[in-house]
């Protein structure tokens, strides 16, 4: 079942809930729907990290925390998944985000020589901006539809799959079940005599 397999990577309750970050929520920590695991849990927790994901701004973390307490979905799956645009990752995805953009629009890509300066970020924010700000939305979207309408599939897939292995077993144990009371019979007869 996905939920194994989803628990194996979760971080436990107690960690979170001793994040400095998200002592903003205070008491909304504790509720429980927050911490199940469920097919509808799980699929809106897929929506929300993901969608994050791909929003430029930083705590993106701290926002996939207040989404999933307003959503009520899982927290700590929520957060996890905002992991994904990592330093590692950052650069490809919202580049993609970027030209996303720039075919929505019909505008040409800009060639530029990028700098992790402010002046280079807000010099070439009025050129790349737009393009990369509706990409990044565009992105979100799309991959928070995905991702929720994967997991609530193959959760389901999952939960129909097991239902059919269940019912091929069970004609077995029928079929035992019957054997025994004759059996004892059998051997009740063998007693008397």
């Amino acid at each position: 079942m996905p939920r194994k397999i989803i628990k194996k990577f979760l971080p436990r309750h107690d960690v979170i809930r001793k994040q400095k970050a998200l002592a903003v929520f205070g008491n909304l920590l504790y509720d429980p729907n927050l911490w199940c695991l469920n097919r509808r849990s799980a699929s809106g927790a897929f929506a929300v990290g993901l969608f994050m994901a791909f929003i430029p701004l930083p705590s993106q973390m701290i926002m996939a925390a207040g989404l999933a307490i307003m959503f009520g979905v899982n927290l700590p799956l929520s957060v996890a998944l905002v992991w994904i645009t990592n330093p590692v990752t950052m650069p490809v995805i919202f580049y993609g985000a970027y030209k996303v953009g720039t075919w929505l629009l019909g505008t040409p890509n800009t060639h530029f020589h990028f700098e992790l300066t402010w002046d280079f970020l807000f010099g070439q924010m009025h050129q790349i901006g737009p393009p990369f700000l509706l990409g990044s939305l565009v992105c979100a979207f799309f991959f928070a539809a995905v991702g929720y309408f994967s997991v609530r599939g193959l959760w389901r897939y999952s939960v129909v799959r097991s239902w059919q292995k269940r019912r091929l077993r069970l004609p077995k144990i029928k079929v035992l079940k019957k054997k025994k009371p004759s059996q004892n019979s059998q051997d009740q007869k063998n007693q008397d005599n």
